[in-house]
C-alpha cells in the first residue's frame, strides 16, 4: 500500500467532514444559491464520500476529489426535475444591522455579493474553474484534475472568465453612477 492509500485509509468520515465540510458547502452554495439545498448537497456528497473512500486512488488530493463529488452532486441537482418546476418562496437575510458602525462591513459583503453574483451570471464553464481556483483556492493542476480537464484548458477557461467578470462587473459599475 502506497502512502497516500494508507493516509485515505487512515481519514474517517467525520474527519472529512470537520476538515472538507466547509469547502464542500461553500461549492454547494455557489451552485444552487440556497443554504437549505446546499446542506442537503452537502449531505449526499459525504455519503458518496463514505461509499466511495475505498475506492480513490490518490490521483489527486482527497479535497480535490471532494470537490469533484460536489460540482458532480450539483450539476446533477440543476439538471433534476424538481429544481426545473420549483421557485424557491424568498432568501432570507440572517445578518440584522445592528449599528451605524456595521456600513463598511455591509457594504464589503455587498461587493463580495455582486462579485459572486457576477461569477454565477457566467456560463458553467467558466464559472466551475473560478469556483475552483478562487473560491475553494485550488492550484490549476487540482482544478484540472477536479474538473477532468487539461491543465491548459483550465488556464485559458480562467483567462476568459476574467475578461468576461471584468466587462461585467465594469458595466454594472458606470450603471450604478
Amino acid at each position: 500500500m502506497s502512502d497516500t492509500e494508507h493516509d485515505i485509509v487512515d481519514y474517517d468520515l467525520e474527519t472529512l467532514m470537520r476538515t472538507y465540510g466547509n469547502d464542500v458547502l461553500r461549492t454547494a452554495y455557489m451552485y444552487v444559491k440556497d443554504k437549505f439545498t446546499a446542506e442537503d448537497i452537502f449531505q449526499d456528497v459525504f455519503i458518496k464520500v463514505n461509499r466511495g473512500l475505498g475506492e480513490f486512488k490518490g490521483n489527486s488530493s482527497i479535497k480535490t476529489w471532494i470537490i469533484r463529488i460536489t460540482i458532480n452532486t450539483c450539476k446533477d441537482f440543476i439538471k433534476s426535475a424538481y429544481t426545473r418546476n420549483v421557485v424557491p418562496l424568498m432568501e432570507f437575510k440572517e445578518d440584522a444591522i445592528v449599528s451605524e458602525d456595521d456600513f463598511e462591513a455591509i457594504e464589503k459583503e455587498e461587493t463580495r455579493k455582486e462579485v459572486r453574483q457576477a461569477v454565477m451570471d457566467l456560463p458553467e464553464i467558466y464559472q466551475e474553474v473560478v469556483t475552483c481556483v478562487y473560491f475553494q483556492e485550488m492550484s490549476i493542476t487540482d482544478a484540472s484534475n477536479a474538473l477532468g480537464l487539461a491543465e491548459g484548458t483550465v488556464k485559458s477557461r480562467l483567462s476568459r472568465a476574467k475578461e468576461k467578470l471584468k466587462e461585467v462587473l465594469e458595466r454594472r459599475y458606470k450603471n450604478e453612477q
